[in-house]
């Protein structure tokens, strides 16, 4: 199916990123760390491109987080609800998600509009650029919302697979 394929290769692709933006972040920390100490120079560019990766890393993680319900919640209203009255409660969650998802891509598209002539101090990318972050990021976060949301508001269930346990991590 189509969209069962999609699904796994979203993911895919979303793990990977970030993957690849946390080793990139690791390797330049290390470097700057390991230069600072051992012949008192830094990179100086080294902060600053760490600094973004982490807004970065932020925002596309979200999406796999909501995806396992790994977000804090309070389910105690759930709990107390018959049946109807706790579906009702999930789908006006499920709409305020949505909308919350939303507001932040129409948000970070006005944020990067009003910051592009802006340049970061050290490496002179534009400040749009580090913006995107919301609005990417977010976006892939409400693919990933609307992937699942079927399945939260019906049975409350969230997705799960063999690389992340939901109830193990919110037991923590």
């Amino acid at each position: 199916m189509f969209l069962d394929r999609f699904e796994k290769h979203f993911m895919s692709f979303n793990r990977w990123l970030l993957i690849l933006m946390l080793a990139v972040m690791s390797v330049i920390i290390f470097a700057n760390v390991t230069l600072r100490y051992t012949t008192n120079q830094s990179i100086e560019w080294a902060e600053e491109v760490a600094r973004h990766l982490m807004i970065w890393l932020t925002f596309i993680g979200c999406g796999p987080v909501l995806r396992y319900g790994g977000h804090i919640a309070i389910d105690n209203l759930q709990d107390a609800l018959p049946g109807k009255l706790a579906m009702a409660l999930r789908v006006l969650i499920a709409l305020l998600i949505t909308a919350f998802c939303v507001f932040c891509i129409w948000t970070g598209i006005d944020y990067m509009d009003r910051t592009q002539y802006q340049t970061t101090p050290s490496t002179q990318i534009s400040m749009a650029w580090i913006y995107a972050a919301l609005p990417i990021g977010m976006g892939m976060t409400l693919i990933h919302w609307l992937l699942i949301v079927r399945s939260y508001v019906l049975h409350r269930e969230f997705a799960s697979d063999a690389h992340f346990d939901a109830t193990a991590s919110a037991s923590l």
